[in-house]
C-alpha cells in the first residue's frame, strides 16, 4: 500500500500545480472584480456557437483524418516519412502565422477566387462560421491523423498476420482490427480537437465574421477590452472550465480498450490481400490532403523568404529568446504529462487533472497572473519565465492525451512482468517506459516546442517592449504596417517551429526500440 501511495507522488504534485495554475488566476479576476457577473444574451448566443462550431470541426477533423491515416498506413512511397512531418505543419503553425495563409489561399483576393473568377463563377468567403470551422479543420486535421496513425502502427504484427492468414477481406480487417483500434484512440482525438476549438480565439477573432460567430474565448476578450466587466469575464471562463470537464466525463465514457494485446514489436508490413486493388483512392485522399494543407504555408513562405535577409538583428535576438523558452518549455511539460499519463491508466483524477488547463482562458490565466504578480514584484521582471510557466501548462493536456494510449497499452501488457521482475523506480522509468513511450514522448515533445514557439498571449501583457519573443516582434511589426518584414519574419517562425517538431519527433523514432 505505501508503494502505491508513493507511485502517486509525482502526479499528485503535477495534478495539484496545475490546478493551482489555473484556478489561481481565475480567482484573482473574480476577486479584483469583487465577484462573478451575470451572463447577457449575446453571451448566451456565444455559447451556442461555441458549442455546436467546435463539434463539428471535431467531427469534419476525425471523419476525414480516418482514410487520410489509413492511406499514409498502408501506402509505401518515397519521401512518405517528408510528407507525414510536413502535413503536421498546420497544427504546430503560430495562429497568426496560418491565418495570413488562409486568406492568402481562401481571401477575397486569394488564390481559389481569383481562380473562380477566372472561370465567371461567384466568390466564397472565409469570413463566419464556415470560415472558423474550415480554419479548425485545416489546424486540427494534422493532430487527428498523427493519433489515429499511432493508433494503426500500435497494432501487433501477430494480428495483422493471423488476419491475412485467415483470410480476412477489407471488410473483416476494418471489424477486427481497425474498429477496436478507432474505438480507443477517436474518443480521445475527437476530445482534444474539441476543446481546443472550444477554447478558440484568434480564429474567431480573425475569422469570425460578428456577432453570430463568437466564441466564448472571444466573449472574454470583448468583455475585458471593450466592456472593462471583469466579473462577467469570470464567468464566461467559469462557464468554459465546466464545459470541457462535462465534455472530459463524457469523452471517458466512450473510450475503450483496443484489447490487441502485446506483440513482438516486428515491423508491420501489410500482408497481400489487405490494400485493395487499386491505390487511387489512397494517392486522391493523400494529394488533397496534402493540398488542403500545405498550399497555405507555401503562400507564406513565398511571400516572406525574400525579405529573410532584411530582418533586423532585434528579430534574430527574440527569435533567441523564443527558442530558450521552448526548450524550458517542453521540458517541463514532459516532466508534468508524464506521471500524468501513466497515473490516467489506472485513475481518472489524473487525466481529469491534465485536461483542466485546456479548459482554462488564456486571457484569464494571463490578466490573472499579471494581477497576483503585481502584489510582489514588477510584473515585466517576470515575463520570460511567466511566459515559460503558461507555455508549459498548456501543452501538459495534448501531451498527455497523446501519451494515454502507449501508456494504457504499457499497463496492460507489461505490468506484471514489471512487478515479478520487481522492476520499479528508476530502473522501471529506464529500461521499460522510457523506451516503450519513446515515439509518442518525441511527438509531445515536439508539439511543446512548436506551441512555445509560436505563443502570442502572456508576453503581451507581461513584457515592456524590450523583453520580446518572436511571436510578439511578428505581431509589432504587422502594427507598424512593415508587411515584407512581418512576412519574413512569419517565415523565420515557421522554419524554427517546424524544426523543432521535426527534430524532436525523429529523436523519439530513433530511441524506440521497436
Amino acid at each position: 500500500m505505501a508503494r502505491r501511495v508513493r507511485e502517486l507522488i509525482p502526479a499528485a504534485l503535477a495534478a495539484l500545480l496545475l490546478a493551482t495554475l489555473v484556478l489561481a488566476p481565475l480567482g484573482a479576476v473574480a476577486l479584483r472584480a469583487g465577484g462573478f457577473g451575470l451572463l447577457t444574451p449575446r453571451d448566451l448566443d456565444a455559447l451556442w456557437f461555441t458549442l455546436w462550431q467546435a463539434a463539428v470541426s471535431a467531427a469534419i477533423s476525425c471523419a476525414f483524418a480516418i482514410p487520410l491515416a489509413r492511406a499514409l498506413h498502408r501506402r509505401d512511397f518515397r519521401g512518405r516519412g517528408l510528407l507525414i512531418s510536413l502535413m503536421g505543419a498546420p497544427f504546430i503553425l503560430p495562429t497568426i502565422a496560418a491565418v495570413m495563409g488562409l486568406i492568402a489561399v481562401f481571401g477575397r483576393k486569394g488564390l481559389v477566387n481569383t481562380g473562380l473568377g477566372w472561370l465567371g463563377l461567384p466568390e466564397v468567403s472565409i469570413y463566419g462560421a464556415h470560415g472558423v470551422i474550415a480554419a479548425h479543420v485545416f489546424f486540427n486535421l494534422p493532430l487527428a491523423t498523427r493519433m489515429v496513425l499511432h493508433g494503426w502502427r500500435a497494432i501487433p504484427t501477430e494480428r495483422v498476420r493471423l488476419a491475412a492468414s485467415l483470410g480476412f477481406g477489407p471488410a473483416q480487417m476494418r471489424r477486427h482490427l481497425e474498429t477496436p483500434m478507432l474505438r480507443a484512440v477517436l474518443p480521445g482525438a475527437f476530445l482534444a480537437i474539441f476543446l481546443v476549438c472550444l477554447t478558440s480565439f484568434a480564429i474567431a477573432l480573425t475569422l469570425g465574421g460578428g456577432p453570430k460567430a463568437t466564441t466564448v474565448e472571444l466573449a472574454i476578450y470583448q468583455a475585458f477590452r471593450f466592456d472593462f466587466d471583469m466579473g462577467r469575464a469570470a464567468t464566461l471562463a467559469l462557464v468554459q472550465v465546466a464545459l470541457c470537464v462535462g465534455a472530459l466525463m463524457v469523452t471517458a465514457r466512450m473510450t475503450l480498450p483496443s484489447g490487441f494485446g502485446a506483440g513482438l514489436d516486428r515491423p508491420q508490413p501489410m500482408p497481400e490481400g489487405v490494400t485493395p486493388a487499386s491505390p487511387l483512392p489512397d494517392a486522391a485522399m493523400i494529394v488533397l490532403a496534402a493540398a488542403f494543407l500545405l498550399v497555405p504555408i507555401g503562400a507564406i513562405v513565398l511571400r516572406g523568404l525574400p525579405a529573410l535577409a532584411d530582418l533586423p538583428p532585434s528579430i534574430w535576438r527574440a527569435a533567441g529568446t523564443s527558442l530558450a523558452v521552448a526548450a524550458g518549455s517542453t521540458i517541463l511539460t514532459l516532466a508534468l504529462a508524464l506521471p500524468l499519463a501513466l497515473t490516467a491508466t489506472r485513475h481518472r483524477w489524473a487525466e481529469l487533472s491534465a485536461m483542466l488547463p485546456l479548459s482554462a482562458s488564456a486571457l484569464v490565466m494571463g490578466a490573472g497572473a499579471f494581477l497576483i504578480a503585481r502584489a510582489f514584484v514588477n510584473p515585466t521582471s517576470l515575463a520570460i519565465p511567466v511566459t515559460l510557466l503558461t507555455n508549459a501548462v498548456l501543452s501538459v493536456p495534448f501531451a498527455v492525451r497523446i501519451l494515454i494510449p502507449a501508456a494504457q497499452y504499457l499497463q496492460h501488457n507489461y505490468d506484471r512482468l514489471a512487478s515479478a521482475l520487481d522492476l520499479r523506480g528508476v530502473a522501471r522509468l529506464r529500461y521499460l517506459t522510457l523506451p516503450r513511450l519513446a515515439q509518442p514522448l518525441g511527438f509531445s515533445a515536439g508539439l511543446a516546442a512548436a506551441f512555445s514557439m509560436g505563443d502570442l498571449g502572456v508576453i503581451t501583457l507581461f513584457s515592456d517592449g524590450r523583453t520580446q519573443t518572436l511571436p510578439l516582434a511578428l505581431f509589432q511589426l504587422m502594427g507598424a504596417y512593415r508587411m515584407d518584414q512581418a512576412a519574413a519574419a512569419a517565415v523565420l517562425l515557421i522554419a524554427l517551429s517546424f524544426a523543432l517538431f521535426w527534430a524532436l519527433d525523429r529523436i523519439g523514432h530513433h530511441a524506440d526500440p521497436r
